[in-house]
């Protein structure tokens, strides 16, 4: 049986590692999230990894069932007086269990997809465990939109991987790095310029 908290605190740790080597003006560029800094989504992932089975629903019954509300008072809360501070703050969660109601592969595909959010736009690469990132995509595709999956998006796709023997969905393909298909299906317009095959532009526009 795959250890998924495992890989998720490996990626808590490699995303400390590579927060720790940038510039405080470095934590206040755009992230991939739209409206949300490097430092914003640093502080996301420190409420996510405090986050709750019971504390999620009382959480979101605060926010009147409003995910985004629920999100942004989450960042505001674990967001520090300095990036230092925040940096501290995702050490002290790193190795943490806990987690919303939602299968245990959803605290993978977080863990990666917004790593991305930050590494991205500041140009930092990560070489990920393959088998991580086809756990996450698999997760994604089968998961409806209504609780941040994909299985909406991608309906009458097929999502074929270049870098792994994975090939999931029918109909008009999309081709790429696993990394660029999890990013893509998860809602991200980056990664498109690394895809291919015809069902590209109905992803595309889908997104």
């Amino acid at each position: 049986m795959v250890d998924v908290w495992s890989m998720v605190h490996a990626e808590r740790a490699a995303l400390i590692d590579d927060l720790s080597n940038i510039g405080d003006l470095q934590w206040e560029e755009p992230s991939l999230c739209e409206g949300w800094t490097v430092h914003d989504v640093a502080a996301h992932l420190v409420n996510a990894a405090r986050t709750t089975r019971l504390g999620f629903v009382v959480g979101l019954a605060r926010a009147r069932f409003d995910f985004h509300r629920q999100n942004a008072r989450g960042v505001r809360r674990e967001r520090g007086a300095s990036p230092q501070a925040t940096l501290e703050r995702l050490r002290q969660v790193a190795s943490r269990t806990s987690t919303p109601p939602a299968p245990l592969d959803s605290r993978l595909v977080e863990e990666i997809v917004h790593g991305e959010d930050i590494r991205r736009p500041l140009e930092l690469v990560r070489s990920y465990p393959a088998d991580a990132v086809v756990r996450s995509l698999r997760y994604q595709v089968r998961t409806p939109a209504s609780v941040g999956g994909a299985r909406e998006l991608v309906a009458g796709l097929r999502m074929t991987t270049v870098d792994a023997d994975v090939s999931i969905g029918d109909g008009p393909e999309v081709s790429g790095p696993a990394l660029a298909l999890l990013l893509a299906v998860s809602g991200r317009r980056v990664p498109l310029d690394d895809l291919d095959g015809p069902g590209l532009t109905t992803l595309a526009a889908a997104i």
